[in-house]
């Protein structure tokens, strides 16, 4: 095998809160990723003289801060493998909307690379490969929709049940670090158990009391564009920001109710409706 197609998911918090704060500054969280079916696609194709390129031009990316590339060039130098890869990224996922693209887009690095070089390395050693690369990747690369803890390494199989989701796109870039850092961000949410949360049929996001995005206030404020998107999409269903911002999403149990509110977004706004996926569409790629 000398090349390989792969999705890369995007994801969605269901909430997201701020429990605390580490001593080298790093906040700790709990919350509940889902994948959804918007995706990109990565090409991978060896190369013998064990360098490692990306193809394509991403606006605001270079090559060398690339995940992918980074994430690659990780897996190089922990196992001494000799061969390299062309990388060339399909994007769909939207920069800066805290869908996750970055992160995923690694985490199907490791993946597709640990396949295609045959390197068999286990689940847990990549994700702890990930986690050097940014506190999402291990999610992406778990397979699971997952309850999340700690920095958002620590994590959990959660079994969602269907649904579907309306996602709105504003404008804006949202830096996380902006939003981390700011004075009035939340960072005393009481911590819960994964027991506590409501299951299978029970969990609709947005609609359990007590479940929120503690991120969503200071992005609204410092961005006027998520508030606006969230408060139309509220008019249908309870809205939540994912991640850091700036997409803002809500749940609906079929795909007609979300497809019927995405017929109704003005031309002023951007989104898309959306499948939450059971599992990581590479789960089998590696074993436990």
């Amino acid at each position: 095998m000398n090349t390989l197609t792969c999705p890369a998911p995007a994801k969605l918090n269901l909430f997201l809160h701020v429990v605390g704060r580490r001593g080298d500054g790093y906040h700790l969280l709990q919350s509940l990723f889902r994948y959804i079916d918007l995706n990109d696609t990565l090409h991978f194709t060896r190369r013998e003289d064990g360098e490692i390129h990306r193809l394509n031009a991403l606006e605001g990316v270079p090559e060398a801060q690339d995940l992918c590339v980074r994430a690659a060039r990780l897996l190089q130098q922990e196992t001494g493998y000799a061969a390299g890869v062309d990388i060339d990224v399909e994007k769909r996922i939207p920069m800066g909307g805290g869908l996750g693209g970055g992160s995923s887009d690694a985490a199907t690095t490791l993946l597709a690379l640990n396949r295609l070089w045959q390197l068999d390395l286990p689940r847990a050693r990549l994700m702890q490969l990930g986690l050097q690369l940014g506190a999402d990747v291990p999610f992406f690369v778990f397979g699971d929709n997952a309850f999340a803890e700690g920095v958002g390494e620590r994590l959990q199989a959660y079994p969602l049940p269907e649904a579907w989701y309306v996602v709105l796109c504003p404008p804006v870039q949202v830096p996380t670090v902006q939003i981390f850092s700011h004075p009035e961000l939340t960072r005393n949410t009481i911590s819960m158990t994964m027991r506590a949360l409501p299951k299978g049929q029970d969990f609709r996001a947005g609609r359990i009391s007590g479940l929120r995005n503690d991120l969503q206030d200071v992005a609204c404020k410092l961005y006027p564009a998520v508030a606006e998107h969230l408060a139309w999409l509220a008019k249908f269903a309870p809205a939540l920001m994912s991640g850091s911002g700036a997409c803002v999403f809500a749940e609906f149990a079929t795909e007609a109710e979300a497809r019927a509110v995405g017929r109704q977004l003005p031309d002023t706004l951007r989104g898309f409706v959306a499948r939450g996926l059971p599992e990581h569409p590479l789960k089998d790629f590696c074993s436990s």
